[in-house]
């Protein structure tokens, strides 16, 4: 049976379902309930709800010893689920400490960064790095449009550069099932697809309600793409290696999703320069980057093209096991730094 979510609510006053869902008796049949929220608009909302038996937790930090904390605090209350109410930070936080618990999480999210939403991974700080970690994806998701649209612009901006990235990773994940016999699930690559060619193709910007919720359920799809998949390959390739390289290497450059899109962008220019593929499908890439403002070239997340180049080299450690065109190529750091100063030329705004 296909994994996916109880309910998915994405509209302006969604946040005012949220009650509903959580005294749905499949979520929770007494009524004990827990909510996680961060130090942003989560906040407020936990304020706002009118939930009798709701017991608020506080997580200030996107690290494991927090979502361990969280998931010894909800195991121990016997909580019957938890929501986490916040960006992306909280809510793999949540997830984690959620499973930990062995207990249902709504996600309830208050920005678009990225395809965590709903994705069975967390993304938790230690002091070895920033790994994903499996997790059981969210039972119900909420996506409030005007929480959305009231947050930062550059996190929804991130959010389609994220979704955007599959064009790449799907590209990856069937150049390992030609060379390497890797297993594809056409499901999960139908999903990433539709979610990214969604977002690429739409003229309006993110002052639009349309495009928020496509965004919205792109990131969603994205996500359950992964479930389906068992793992992360529909939605991470090549361009996750280069972000998790840079992330590593250059902490604080950028976010995810911005990172994310560049590392696209950079995989795509590498495919029709030594596998033939069509220019037009890496000029709609960076279209659409440029059409949203996002990073397109090494310099717009402040990085000159020698870091870059560590960072490309440095990006299939990241990953191991993974099989991108990274891999494929193999190229010699020479070789890489050649091909970032030519990709730059070709790319430049």
């Amino acid at each position: 049976m296909l994994p996916s979510p109880l309910a998915i609510d994405v509209r302006r006053g969604a946040i005012a379902s949220l009650g509903t869902v959580l005294s749905d008796r499949r979520i929770a049949t007494e009524g004990r309930i827990a909510v996680a929220v961060g130090p942003g608009q989560g906040a407020q909302i936990a304020a706002d709800l009118d939930l009798p038996n709701c017991e608020v937790f506080k997580v200030e930090e996107g690290t494991v010893d927090a979502a361990t904390e969280l998931g010894q605090k909800l195991r121990s209350g016997a909580y019957e689920a938890v929501a986490g109410i916040g960006g992306g930070k909280i809510i793999d936080v949540t997830k984690f400490a959620a499973t930990m618990a062995g207990i249902p999480m709504v996600a309830v999210a208050t920005n678009l960064a990225h395809d965590g939403i709903a994705s069975p991974v967390s993304s938790l700080e230690h002091e070895g790095g920033k790994p994903s970690i499996g997790v059981t994806m969210p039972l119900a998701i909420v996506i409030d449009v005007d929480y959305v649209r009231a947050a930062p612009p550059h996190l929804v901006r991130s959010g389609i550069g994220d979704v955007v990235s599959n064009i790449s990773a799907i590209e990856d994940w069937e150049l390992a099932g030609k060379v390497n016999d890797e297993p594809i699930d056409s499901m999960a690559v139908t999903f990433a697809r539709v979610a990214a060619e969604a977002v690429l193709h739409r003229p309006d910007s993110i002052d639009s309600e349309g495009f928020i919720k496509i965004l919205a359920e792109g990131l969603v799809l994205s996500g359950m793409a992964m479930v389906v998949a068992g793992s992360s390959r529909p939605a991470s390739g090549a361009c996750h290696e280069i972000l998790h390289a840079i992330t590593q290497l250059y902490p604080g450059t950028s976010n995810h999703g911005e990172l994310a899109g560049l590392g696209a962008l950079y995989a795509s220019y590498l495919r029709v320069k030594h596998l033939d593929w069509p220019q037009a499908r890496m000029d709609e890439i960076r279209n659409c980057l440029i059409r949203h403002d996002l990073p397109i070239v090494p310099s717009d997340v402040g990085l000159d093209e020698a870091s870059f180049a560590r960072a490309v080299a440095h990006a299939p450690g990241t990953r191991p096991g993974r099989f991108t065109i990274l891999e494929h190529l193999n190229l010699s750091e020479d070789e890489i730094g050649r091909s970032v100063a030519d990709y730059v030329e070709a790319v430049g705004r």
